[in-house]
């Protein structure tokens, strides 16, 4: 796969999710330094998970400083528009499916290329994908999105069988995959949000 690619596509989802980190910080009513470290974590947090966890370190970010830039940037941006977005347009859904469908294809494609069996991609395309957001949620005192949200997590896991299933069985190249593995997964969030898909959840006693 194009390293240049695969560059570009984990800048754009680590500014994705920097938009979202960001977004919550405003509505957390943060100051301008609280907006920006939520930026960055949530912008940043997936992305080192993942590179943990398949073993490549040191993570990408620190080898790289276009991911903390990006990050910045995009919270600065966030904070000065804020008044113009926020509040008004539900970003933090919308956007935060795009960089779900994005850190999963990359997720599972990382591992893949480092040589991980199916069970490790799936899971480094899932922890990739969820990671800045559960950072997100949990600074923000609430629980994390993908214990209680309609598809969220399971939208990710079935984008990186998905990607499995495309590269085993296909006769794509690694670029459509990933891209197909992307549109896949934010259109799975969103279907599952639109239509309030759920998961079923345990009774207790009494109910």
């Amino acid at each position: 796969m194009n390293g240049n690619i695969v560059l570009f596509f984990d800048l754009f989802g680590t500014m994705i999710f920097a938009i979202t980190g960001a977004v919550k910080g405003i509505r957390n009513r943060l100051d301008f330094l609280g907006v920006v470290f939520f930026a960055i974590t949530v912008g940043c947090g997936g992305g080192m998970l993942r590179d943990m966890l398949i073993g490549s370190t040191p993570v990408a970010a620190f080898n790289n400083p276009s991911y903390f830039i990006v990050c910045i940037v995009s919270g600065t941006v966030v904070f000065i528009i804020s008044p113009k977005i926020v509040g008004r347009w539900p970003a933090i859904v919308y956007f935060d499916a795009i960089g779900l469908g994005v850190f999963t294809a990359l997720g599972v494609a990382k591992a893949a290329s480092l040589g991980v069996g199916v069970v490790g991609m799936i899971m480094s395309g899932m922890f990739a994908a969820v990671g800045g957001g559960i950072l997100r949620d949990v600074f923000s005192k609430e629980i994390p999105m993908v214990f209680t949200s309609d598809f969220y997590a399971s939208a990710s896991i079935l984008g990186a069988v998905l990607y499995v299933v495309l590269a085993s069985f296909t006769s794509l190249d690694d670029n459509a995959v990933l891209i197909i593995t992307a549109v896949c997964t934010t259109l799975l969030r969103v279907i599952g949000y639109e239509c309030h898909f759920r998961l079923p959840v345990a009774k207790m006693h009494g109910e």
